[in-house]
Protein backbone atom coordinates (compact mmCIF):
# COMPACT_ATOMS: atom_id res chain seq x y z
CA UNK A 1 0.00 0.00 0.00
CA UNK A 2 1.44 3.34 -1.05
CA UNK A 3 2.62 5.93 1.97
CA UNK A 4 -0.19 8.49 2.80
CA UNK A 5 0.82 11.38 4.40
CA UNK A 6 -0.04 12.06 7.74
CA UNK A 7 0.64 15.52 7.55
CA UNK A 8 0.53 17.40 3.71
CA UNK A 9 3.24 19.25 2.48
CA UNK A 10 0.59 21.36 1.06
CA UNK A 11 -2.50 22.09 0.43
CA UNK A 12 -5.46 24.34 -1.52
CA UNK A 13 -7.75 27.09 0.05
CA UNK A 14 -10.85 27.14 -1.51
CA UNK A 15 -10.92 31.05 -0.76
CA UNK A 16 -8.01 32.00 -2.56
CA UNK A 17 -7.99 33.23 -6.94
CA UNK A 18 -6.46 32.10 -9.43
CA UNK A 19 -4.55 34.24 -12.01
CA UNK A 20 -3.20 33.58 -15.11
CA UNK A 21 0.25 33.37 -14.11
CA UNK A 22 -0.10 30.90 -11.00
CA UNK A 23 1.89 28.19 -11.23
CA UNK A 24 2.01 26.44 -8.06
CA UNK A 25 -0.40 24.62 -5.91
CA UNK A 26 -2.58 27.22 -4.02
CA UNK A 27 -1.79 26.81 -0.17
CA UNK A 28 -1.95 28.08 3.12
CA UNK A 29 -0.06 27.03 6.35
CA UNK A 30 -2.73 25.19 8.35
CA UNK A 31 -5.74 24.31 7.93
CA UNK A 32 -8.61 26.94 9.17
CA UNK A 33 -10.35 25.46 12.33
CA UNK A 34 -13.81 25.91 10.72
CA UNK A 35 -12.97 22.91 7.99
CA UNK A 36 -15.50 20.19 8.05
CA UNK A 37 -14.16 16.57 8.98
CA UNK A 38 -14.44 15.65 5.21
CA UNK A 39 -12.27 18.64 4.30
CA UNK A 40 -9.71 17.78 7.30
CA UNK A 41 -9.80 14.27 5.52
CA UNK A 42 -9.08 15.88 2.15
CA UNK A 43 -6.28 17.83 3.31
CA UNK A 44 -4.34 15.74 6.02
CA UNK A 45 -5.27 12.22 4.46
CA UNK A 46 -5.50 12.70 0.97
CA UNK A 47 -8.71 11.06 0.89
CA UNK A 48 -12.06 12.09 -0.91
CA UNK A 49 -15.11 10.75 -2.06
CA UNK A 50 -14.22 11.89 -5.96
CA UNK A 51 -10.65 11.94 -6.71
CA UNK A 52 -10.58 13.64 -10.52
CA UNK A 53 -7.81 14.10 -12.62
CA UNK A 54 -7.91 16.90 -15.03
CA UNK A 55 -9.09 20.19 -14.67
CA UNK A 56 -10.25 20.68 -17.98
CA UNK A 57 -13.64 21.54 -19.20
CA UNK A 58 -15.38 18.05 -17.79
CA UNK A 59 -13.32 17.97 -15.28
CA UNK A 60 -13.52 21.12 -13.58
CA UNK A 61 -17.34 21.55 -14.05
CA UNK A 62 -17.91 17.85 -12.38
CA UNK A 63 -16.03 18.68 -9.42
CA UNK A 64 -18.27 21.95 -8.98
CA UNK A 65 -21.27 20.09 -9.52
CA UNK A 66 -20.68 16.79 -7.18
CA UNK A 67 -19.29 19.13 -4.96
CA UNK A 68 -22.74 21.51 -4.48
CA UNK A 69 -25.91 20.43 -3.51
CA UNK A 70 -27.94 17.60 -3.20
CA UNK A 71 -24.69 16.25 -4.11
CA UNK A 72 -22.58 17.31 -1.76
CA UNK A 73 -19.73 15.03 -1.96
CA UNK A 74 -16.01 15.58 -1.55
CA UNK A 75 -13.72 16.77 -4.14
CA UNK A 76 -9.99 16.61 -5.10
CA UNK A 77 -9.21 17.62 -8.09
CA UNK A 78 -5.60 17.21 -9.66
CA UNK A 79 -3.63 19.43 -12.26
CA UNK A 80 -0.42 19.09 -13.49
CA UNK A 81 -0.23 22.93 -14.51
CA UNK A 82 -2.93 25.52 -12.88
CA UNK A 83 -1.30 27.92 -15.60
CA UNK A 84 -3.77 29.35 -17.74
CA UNK A 85 -3.50 26.91 -20.80
CA UNK A 86 -3.09 28.37 -24.13
CA UNK A 87 -4.52 26.33 -26.89
CA UNK A 88 -6.13 26.87 -30.48
CA UNK A 89 -9.75 24.62 -29.83
CA UNK A 90 -12.04 24.40 -27.61
CA UNK A 91 -12.89 27.93 -27.93
CA UNK A 92 -16.38 27.81 -29.52
CA UNK A 93 -19.39 26.45 -27.31
CA UNK A 94 -22.75 25.45 -29.11
CA UNK A 95 -25.92 26.35 -27.90
CA UNK A 96 -26.72 23.17 -26.68
CA UNK A 97 -23.33 24.25 -24.39
CA UNK A 98 -24.70 27.11 -22.99
CA UNK A 99 -27.61 25.52 -22.20
CA UNK A 100 -26.07 22.97 -20.12
CA UNK A 101 -23.59 25.20 -18.60
CA UNK A 102 -26.86 27.35 -17.42
CA UNK A 103 -28.31 23.95 -16.15
CA UNK A 104 -25.01 23.52 -13.79
CA UNK A 105 -25.18 26.73 -12.61
CA UNK A 106 -21.88 27.80 -14.13
CA UNK A 107 -23.38 30.81 -16.93
CA UNK A 108 -21.26 33.29 -14.90
CA UNK A 109 -18.39 31.79 -16.34
CA UNK A 110 -18.81 33.32 -19.20
CA UNK A 111 -18.42 36.69 -18.14
CA UNK A 112 -15.67 38.91 -18.03
CA UNK A 113 -13.61 37.04 -20.15
CA UNK A 114 -14.63 39.06 -24.09
CA UNK A 115 -16.66 36.10 -25.04
CA UNK A 116 -18.40 36.53 -28.04
CA UNK A 117 -22.28 35.87 -29.08
CA UNK A 118 -22.60 32.71 -32.13
CA UNK A 119 -25.78 33.58 -34.11
CA UNK A 120 -25.41 30.94 -36.33
CA UNK A 121 -22.68 30.28 -39.36
CA UNK A 122 -21.63 30.98 -42.83
CA UNK A 123 -20.73 28.68 -45.38
CA UNK A 124 -18.73 29.82 -48.33
CA UNK A 125 -18.07 27.23 -51.39
CA UNK A 126 -15.91 28.42 -53.85
CA UNK A 127 -17.46 32.13 -53.58
CA UNK A 128 -20.66 31.46 -53.01
CA UNK A 129 -22.30 32.14 -49.44
CA UNK A 130 -24.60 30.18 -47.51
CA UNK A 131 -26.09 31.96 -44.15
CA UNK A 132 -27.19 29.25 -41.44
CA UNK A 133 -28.55 30.81 -38.38
CA UNK A 134 -29.51 28.72 -35.33
CA UNK A 135 -32.98 28.09 -35.83
CA UNK A 136 -36.09 29.14 -33.94
CA UNK A 137 -37.55 26.18 -33.71
CA UNK A 138 -35.61 23.05 -33.42
CA UNK A 139 -36.97 20.91 -30.47
CA UNK A 140 -36.89 21.72 -26.85
CA UNK A 141 -39.95 23.27 -24.67
CA UNK A 142 -40.68 26.95 -23.63
CA UNK A 143 -38.12 26.99 -21.09
CA UNK A 144 -35.20 26.55 -23.24
CA UNK A 145 -36.64 29.37 -25.65
CA UNK A 146 -36.82 31.30 -22.63
CA UNK A 147 -32.97 31.12 -22.22
CA UNK A 148 -32.11 33.07 -25.30
CA UNK A 149 -32.73 37.16 -25.05
CA UNK A 150 -32.83 37.21 -28.98
CA UNK A 151 -35.80 34.36 -29.00
CA UNK A 152 -32.96 32.56 -30.88
CA UNK A 153 -30.28 29.99 -29.41
CA UNK A 154 -26.45 31.34 -28.96
CA UNK A 155 -23.52 30.03 -28.26
CA UNK A 156 -20.31 31.55 -27.57
CA UNK A 157 -16.74 31.63 -28.77
CA UNK A 158 -13.61 32.75 -26.33
CA UNK A 159 -9.95 32.24 -25.48
CA UNK A 160 -10.07 29.09 -24.33
CA UNK A 161 -7.68 30.08 -21.54
CA UNK A 162 -9.83 32.06 -20.18
CA UNK A 163 -12.73 30.13 -19.69
CA UNK A 164 -10.85 27.40 -18.15
CA UNK A 165 -9.37 29.98 -15.54
CA UNK A 166 -13.10 31.16 -14.81
CA UNK A 167 -14.29 27.26 -14.56
CA UNK A 168 -10.86 26.54 -11.97
CA UNK A 169 -12.10 29.81 -10.28
CA UNK A 170 -15.57 28.59 -9.07
CA UNK A 171 -13.99 25.43 -8.58
CA UNK A 172 -11.32 26.94 -5.98
CA UNK A 173 -14.89 28.65 -4.13
CA UNK A 174 -16.38 25.68 -3.53
CA UNK A 175 -15.86 24.57 0.06
CA UNK A 176 -16.18 20.42 -0.90
CA UNK A 177 -13.46 21.21 -3.58
CA UNK A 178 -9.55 20.94 -3.14
CA UNK A 179 -7.56 22.09 -6.35
CA UNK A 180 -4.01 20.52 -6.29
CA UNK A 181 -1.29 21.07 -8.69
CA UNK A 182 0.46 17.67 -9.00
CA UNK A 183 1.62 15.51 -11.79
CA UNK A 184 0.04 12.51 -11.62
CA UNK A 185 1.89 9.15 -12.42
CA UNK A 186 -0.50 5.96 -12.33
CA UNK A 187 -3.00 4.54 -10.68
CA UNK A 188 -3.49 2.73 -7.12
CA UNK A 189 -5.18 -0.67 -6.93
CA UNK A 190 -6.25 -3.16 -4.76
CA UNK A 191 -3.69 -6.04 -5.30
CA UNK A 192 -6.47 -8.47 -4.56
CA UNK A 193 -10.04 -7.08 -6.22
CA UNK A 194 -8.22 -5.30 -8.52
CA UNK A 195 -10.06 -2.01 -7.46
CA UNK A 196 -8.87 1.34 -8.46
CA UNK A 197 -8.29 3.38 -5.06
CA UNK A 198 -6.73 6.08 -6.30
CA UNK A 199 -3.61 7.53 -7.77
CA UNK A 200 0.36 8.21 -7.62
CA UNK A 201 1.61 11.52 -7.97
CA UNK A 202 4.00 14.26 -7.60
CA UNK A 203 3.96 17.13 -5.87
CA UNK A 204 6.15 20.04 -6.27
CA UNK A 205 8.85 17.35 -7.43
CA UNK A 206 8.29 14.66 -4.30
CA UNK A 207 6.30 11.66 -4.70
CA UNK A 208 2.19 12.04 -3.34
CA UNK A 209 -0.82 9.71 -3.18
CA UNK A 210 -4.49 10.57 -3.13
CA UNK A 211 -7.74 8.15 -2.45
CA UNK A 212 -10.93 8.33 -3.88
CA UNK A 213 -14.18 6.26 -3.39
CA UNK A 214 -14.34 7.15 -6.91
CA UNK A 215 -11.84 8.51 -9.27
CA UNK A 216 -12.23 10.07 -12.44
CA UNK A 217 -9.54 10.39 -15.07
CA UNK A 218 -10.27 13.35 -17.61
CA UNK A 219 -7.03 13.95 -18.33
CA UNK A 220 -8.12 15.05 -22.57
CA UNK A 221 -6.87 14.55 -25.88
CA UNK A 222 -3.31 12.90 -25.09
CA UNK A 223 -4.37 11.06 -21.90
CA UNK A 224 -1.67 8.79 -20.50
CA UNK A 225 -4.25 6.41 -19.61
CA UNK A 226 -6.21 5.82 -22.21
CA UNK A 227 -4.37 2.49 -23.45
CA UNK A 228 -4.64 1.11 -20.49
CA UNK A 229 -8.53 1.42 -19.77
CA UNK A 230 -10.19 1.87 -23.14
CA UNK A 231 -9.81 -0.89 -25.84
CA UNK A 232 -10.15 1.57 -29.38
CA UNK A 233 -7.70 3.25 -30.64
CA UNK A 234 -7.51 7.33 -31.51
CA UNK A 235 -7.45 7.92 -35.50
CA UNK A 236 -6.06 10.85 -36.46
CA UNK A 237 -5.84 12.04 -40.20
CA UNK A 238 -5.14 15.19 -40.41
CA UNK A 239 -4.33 18.50 -37.70
CA UNK A 240 -5.36 21.65 -37.43
CA UNK A 241 -3.13 24.91 -37.66
CA UNK A 242 -4.23 27.60 -36.03
CA UNK A 243 -3.70 31.26 -36.40
CA UNK A 244 -4.98 34.67 -34.33
CA UNK A 245 -6.16 36.78 -36.32
CA UNK A 246 -6.21 40.73 -35.20
CA UNK A 247 -8.44 43.29 -36.48
CA UNK A 248 -10.17 40.80 -39.12
CA UNK A 249 -12.81 41.95 -40.73
CA UNK A 250 -15.38 38.97 -40.88
CA UNK A 251 -18.15 38.47 -44.09
CA UNK A 252 -21.01 38.17 -41.18
CA UNK A 253 -19.15 39.17 -37.59
CA UNK A 254 -20.97 37.24 -34.95
CA UNK A 255 -21.36 34.16 -37.15
CA UNK A 256 -18.97 31.34 -37.79
CA UNK A 257 -17.38 30.69 -41.62
CA UNK A 258 -16.63 27.41 -42.65
CA UNK A 259 -14.37 28.37 -46.34
CA UNK A 260 -14.45 25.73 -48.84
CA UNK A 261 -12.62 25.34 -51.84
CA UNK A 262 -9.57 23.54 -53.38
CA UNK A 263 -8.01 22.74 -49.85
CA UNK A 264 -9.75 21.21 -46.52
CA UNK A 265 -12.17 23.22 -44.72
CA UNK A 266 -10.96 26.24 -43.10
CA UNK A 267 -13.05 27.93 -40.01
CA UNK A 268 -12.94 31.44 -38.90
CA UNK A 269 -14.43 33.03 -35.84
CA UNK A 270 -14.17 35.41 -33.30
CA UNK A 271 -12.47 34.78 -29.70
CA UNK A 272 -12.20 38.35 -28.42
CA UNK A 273 -13.45 41.61 -29.48
CA UNK A 274 -10.31 42.05 -31.88
CA UNK A 275 -8.99 38.56 -31.75
CA UNK A 276 -10.02 36.00 -34.45
CA UNK A 277 -9.20 32.41 -34.40
CA UNK A 278 -8.47 30.86 -38.15
CA UNK A 279 -8.27 27.17 -38.21
CA UNK A 280 -6.93 25.19 -41.13
CA UNK A 281 -7.39 21.79 -41.66
CA UNK A 282 -3.67 20.09 -43.17
CA UNK A 283 -4.78 16.33 -44.08
CA UNK A 284 -1.46 13.98 -43.53
CA UNK A 285 0.61 13.72 -46.46
CA UNK A 286 -0.71 16.57 -48.65
CA UNK A 287 1.27 17.81 -51.71
CA UNK A 288 1.27 21.33 -51.56
CA UNK A 289 2.30 21.14 -47.14
CA UNK A 290 5.40 19.06 -48.14
CA UNK A 291 8.74 20.46 -47.25
CA UNK A 292 9.24 21.22 -51.30
CA UNK A 293 6.46 23.39 -51.60
CA UNK A 294 7.39 25.38 -47.83
CA UNK A 295 5.25 23.30 -45.77
CA UNK A 296 2.60 24.02 -43.95
CA UNK A 297 3.25 27.68 -44.20
CA UNK A 298 3.89 27.28 -48.05
CA UNK A 299 0.49 25.48 -48.12
CA UNK A 300 -1.09 28.56 -46.38
CA UNK A 301 -0.02 31.29 -48.19
CA UNK A 302 -0.03 29.89 -52.09
CA UNK A 303 -3.77 27.69 -51.75
CA UNK A 304 -5.46 28.68 -48.22
CA UNK A 305 -4.54 32.90 -48.56
CA UNK A 306 -6.12 32.75 -52.26
CA UNK A 307 -9.19 31.25 -51.18
CA UNK A 308 -10.12 33.43 -48.51
CA UNK A 309 -12.77 36.37 -48.83
CA UNK A 310 -11.23 39.44 -49.75
CA UNK A 311 -11.77 41.24 -46.75
CA UNK A 312 -9.86 38.33 -44.39
CA UNK A 313 -6.93 38.06 -46.48
CA UNK A 314 -5.31 41.25 -45.20
CA UNK A 315 -5.36 40.14 -41.39
CA UNK A 316 -4.64 36.45 -42.66
CA UNK A 317 -1.46 37.69 -44.29
CA UNK A 318 -0.43 39.81 -41.56
CA UNK A 319 -0.57 36.76 -38.94
CA UNK A 320 0.89 34.62 -41.29
CA UNK A 321 3.72 37.11 -41.62
CA UNK A 322 4.51 36.96 -37.56
CA UNK A 323 4.50 33.71 -38.17
CA UNK A 324 2.93 32.41 -35.22
CA UNK A 325 1.30 28.66 -36.34
CA UNK A 326 0.34 26.26 -33.78
CA UNK A 327 -1.76 23.07 -34.52
CA UNK A 328 -3.51 20.62 -32.83
CA UNK A 329 -4.53 16.71 -34.04
CA UNK A 330 -8.03 16.34 -35.16
CA UNK A 331 -9.00 13.24 -33.85
CA UNK A 332 -11.91 10.36 -33.54
CA UNK A 333 -12.42 7.85 -30.86
CA UNK A 334 -15.95 6.18 -30.34
CA UNK A 335 -17.46 6.16 -26.86
CA UNK A 336 -16.72 3.37 -24.88
CA UNK A 337 -18.58 1.74 -21.50
CA UNK A 338 -16.35 2.13 -18.43
CA UNK A 339 -15.85 -1.39 -16.91
CA UNK A 340 -13.04 -0.90 -14.42
CA UNK A 341 -14.26 -0.57 -10.71
CA UNK A 342 -13.41 2.46 -8.72
CA UNK A 343 -12.57 4.16 -11.83
CA UNK A 344 -14.71 6.22 -14.74
CA UNK A 345 -12.48 7.85 -17.60
CA UNK A 346 -14.31 10.47 -19.58
CA UNK A 347 -14.23 13.90 -21.37
CA UNK A 348 -11.53 12.99 -24.71
CA UNK A 349 -9.67 11.00 -22.67
CA UNK A 350 -13.07 8.83 -23.42
CA UNK A 351 -14.63 10.59 -26.66
CA UNK A 352 -13.19 12.92 -29.15
CA UNK A 353 -14.45 13.50 -32.32
CA UNK A 354 -13.27 15.62 -35.23
CA UNK A 355 -13.55 19.50 -34.18
CA UNK A 356 -15.04 20.89 -37.39
CA UNK A 357 -18.66 21.23 -35.42
CA UNK A 358 -17.32 22.77 -32.32
CA UNK A 359 -18.91 19.88 -30.39
CA UNK A 360 -16.78 18.96 -28.01
CA UNK A 361 -17.56 21.47 -25.25
CA UNK A 362 -21.34 20.57 -25.92
CA UNK A 363 -21.01 15.98 -24.97
CA UNK A 364 -18.49 17.17 -21.99
CA UNK A 365 -21.18 19.67 -20.11
CA UNK A 366 -23.72 17.91 -21.40
CA UNK A 367 -22.15 14.54 -19.93
CA UNK A 368 -21.75 16.22 -15.91
CA UNK A 369 -25.04 17.02 -16.52
CA UNK A 370 -26.28 13.37 -17.28
CA UNK A 371 -24.28 12.48 -14.35
CA UNK A 372 -25.40 14.83 -12.00
CA UNK A 373 -28.93 12.79 -11.90
CA UNK A 374 -26.99 9.59 -12.64
CA UNK A 375 -24.70 9.69 -9.61
CA UNK A 376 -27.15 11.59 -7.59
CA UNK A 377 -26.79 10.89 -3.40
CA UNK A 378 -30.30 8.67 -3.46
CA UNK A 379 -29.44 6.53 -6.33
CA UNK A 380 -25.99 6.20 -4.86
CA UNK A 381 -25.63 6.68 -1.44
CA UNK A 382 -21.68 5.11 -1.38
CA UNK A 383 -19.60 5.77 -4.71
CA UNK A 384 -17.56 3.20 -3.01
CA UNK A 385 -19.83 0.62 -4.42
CA UNK A 386 -18.92 -0.33 -7.50
CA UNK A 387 -20.91 -2.63 -8.64
CA UNK A 388 -23.68 0.19 -8.81
CA UNK A 389 -21.62 2.50 -10.15
CA UNK A 390 -20.59 0.74 -12.92
CA UNK A 391 -23.97 -0.58 -13.99
CA UNK A 392 -24.58 3.72 -13.55
CA UNK A 393 -21.88 3.90 -16.11
CA UNK A 394 -23.43 1.89 -18.70
CA UNK A 395 -26.28 3.54 -18.45
CA UNK A 396 -24.45 6.86 -18.84
CA UNK A 397 -23.21 5.06 -22.01
CA UNK A 398 -26.44 4.63 -23.58
CA UNK A 399 -28.67 7.59 -22.35
CA UNK A 400 -26.04 9.92 -23.82
CA UNK A 401 -26.24 9.24 -27.25
CA UNK A 402 -28.98 11.18 -28.01
CA UNK A 403 -26.86 14.12 -27.94
CA UNK A 404 -23.61 12.68 -28.57
CA UNK A 405 -23.93 9.94 -31.24
CA UNK A 406 -25.50 12.98 -33.35
CA UNK A 407 -22.61 15.14 -32.35
CA UNK A 408 -19.74 12.54 -32.76
CA UNK A 409 -21.36 11.45 -36.10
CA UNK A 410 -21.68 14.62 -37.65
CA UNK A 411 -18.85 16.00 -37.43
CA UNK A 412 -17.07 13.30 -38.56
CA UNK A 413 -19.28 12.87 -41.83
CA UNK A 414 -18.94 16.51 -42.76
CA UNK A 415 -15.44 16.20 -42.34
CA UNK A 416 -15.66 13.82 -45.55
CA UNK A 417 -18.04 16.16 -47.18
CA UNK A 418 -15.84 18.96 -46.84
CA UNK A 419 -12.60 17.60 -46.97
CA UNK A 420 -13.50 16.07 -50.29
CA UNK A 421 -10.73 13.83 -51.97
CA UNK A 422 -12.87 12.08 -55.11
CA UNK A 423 -15.48 12.45 -57.18
CA UNK A 424 -18.33 11.19 -55.49
CA UNK A 425 -17.14 13.02 -52.24
CA UNK A 426 -16.79 16.38 -54.41
CA UNK A 427 -20.67 15.20 -55.48
CA UNK A 428 -21.51 15.03 -52.00
CA UNK A 429 -20.10 18.05 -51.03
CA UNK A 430 -21.62 20.33 -53.83
CA UNK A 431 -24.85 18.29 -53.00
CA UNK A 432 -24.62 19.87 -49.19
CA UNK A 433 -24.08 23.45 -50.02
CA UNK A 434 -27.32 23.13 -52.69
CA UNK A 435 -28.93 21.33 -49.56
CA UNK A 436 -28.28 24.82 -47.41
CA UNK A 437 -29.62 27.18 -50.30
CA UNK A 438 -32.74 25.27 -49.86
CA UNK A 439 -33.42 27.20 -46.69
CA UNK A 440 -36.12 25.92 -44.33
CA UNK A 441 -35.75 22.80 -43.34
CA UNK A 442 -32.87 22.42 -44.95
CA UNK A 443 -31.45 24.51 -42.72
CA UNK A 444 -32.60 24.89 -39.38
CA UNK A 445 -32.86 20.86 -39.29
CA UNK A 446 -28.54 20.34 -40.01
CA UNK A 447 -28.15 23.52 -37.75
CA UNK A 448 -30.60 22.49 -34.82
CA UNK A 449 -28.24 18.71 -34.83
CA UNK A 450 -24.40 20.74 -35.05
CA UNK A 451 -26.20 23.33 -32.08
CA UNK A 452 -26.85 20.38 -29.70
CA UNK A 453 -30.42 21.24 -29.95
CA UNK A 454 -32.19 18.66 -32.18
CA UNK A 455 -31.04 15.28 -30.69
CA UNK A 456 -32.53 13.00 -32.55
CA UNK A 457 -30.15 10.38 -34.68
CA UNK A 458 -32.57 9.59 -37.01
CA UNK A 459 -33.30 13.47 -37.78
CA UNK A 460 -29.51 13.26 -38.35
CA UNK A 461 -29.61 10.11 -40.75
CA UNK A 462 -32.79 11.58 -42.58
CA UNK A 463 -30.89 15.19 -43.35
CA UNK A 464 -27.85 12.99 -44.44
CA UNK A 465 -29.28 10.88 -46.98
CA UNK A 466 -31.56 14.10 -48.31
CA UNK A 467 -28.70 15.29 -49.17
CA UNK A 468 -27.15 12.17 -50.80
CA UNK A 469 -30.10 12.25 -52.80
CA UNK A 470 -30.26 15.66 -53.75
CA UNK A 471 -26.13 14.85 -54.70
CA UNK A 472 -27.34 12.46 -57.49
CA UNK A 473 -30.33 14.52 -59.00
CA UNK A 474 -27.51 17.15 -59.55
CA UNK A 475 -25.31 14.65 -61.46
CA UNK A 476 -28.80 13.30 -63.50
CA UNK A 477 -29.98 16.63 -64.24
CA UNK A 478 -27.37 18.59 -65.40
CA UNK A 479 -25.97 15.52 -67.53
CA UNK A 480 -26.50 15.31 -71.34
CA UNK A 481 -29.41 12.66 -72.35
CA UNK A 482 -26.98 10.60 -74.32
CA UNK A 483 -24.78 10.60 -71.14
CA UNK A 484 -27.39 9.64 -68.93
CA UNK A 485 -26.44 5.82 -68.40
CA UNK A 486 -22.74 7.16 -66.74
CA UNK A 487 -24.53 9.78 -64.57
CA UNK A 488 -26.56 6.67 -63.41
CA UNK A 489 -23.76 4.52 -62.57
CA UNK A 490 -22.36 8.12 -60.87
CA UNK A 491 -25.61 8.56 -58.72
CA UNK A 492 -25.21 4.89 -57.85
CA UNK A 493 -21.38 4.93 -56.60
CA UNK A 494 -22.66 8.79 -54.54
CA UNK A 495 -25.15 6.79 -52.81
CA UNK A 496 -23.01 3.89 -52.23
CA UNK A 497 -19.80 6.56 -50.74
CA UNK A 498 -22.48 7.69 -48.55
CA UNK A 499 -23.85 4.52 -47.51
CA UNK A 500 -19.84 3.89 -46.92
CA UNK A 501 -18.73 7.18 -44.57
CA UNK A 502 -21.91 7.01 -42.69
CA UNK A 503 -22.38 3.61 -41.93
CA UNK A 504 -19.33 2.55 -39.76
CA UNK A 505 -19.81 5.94 -37.70
CA UNK A 506 -23.00 4.40 -37.21
CA UNK A 507 -21.47 1.07 -36.26
CA UNK A 508 -18.97 2.49 -33.82
CA UNK A 509 -21.80 4.42 -32.09
CA UNK A 510 -24.07 0.96 -31.58
CA UNK A 511 -20.95 -0.77 -30.35
CA UNK A 512 -20.12 -0.79 -25.83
Amino acid sequence: MPYIHDIPRSYPSSSTSLSSSASSTYETEKPEPELSPTALRRIFHHESDVLIVGAGILGTALAITLARAPHNRSITLLEKSLKEPDRIVGELLQPGGVSALRELGLEKCLEEIDSVLVRGYEVIYYGQSVKIGYPENAGGGEADKKLWKTGRPEGRSFHHGRFIRRLREAAMQEPNVSVVESNVTDVVKCSHTGTILGVNCLTKGERDVYFGQLTVLADGYASKFRKDYIPRSVVSKSRFWGLELIDAVLPRPLHGHVILGHSAPVLLYQIGTRETRALVDVPEGLESASTKNGGVKGHLRNVVLPSLPECVKPSFERALDEGKLRSMPNSFLPPSVNRFPGMVMLGDAMNMRHPLTGGGMTVAFNDVVLLKELLRPEVVPDLGNTTLVLKQMERFHWQRKGLTSVINILAQALYSLFAAHDPQLTALQLGCFRYFQRGGQCIDGPVGLLAGIIRQPLVLVYHFFSVAILAIWIVLSESPLYKLPLALISGLGIFYKAVMVFSPLIVSELRS
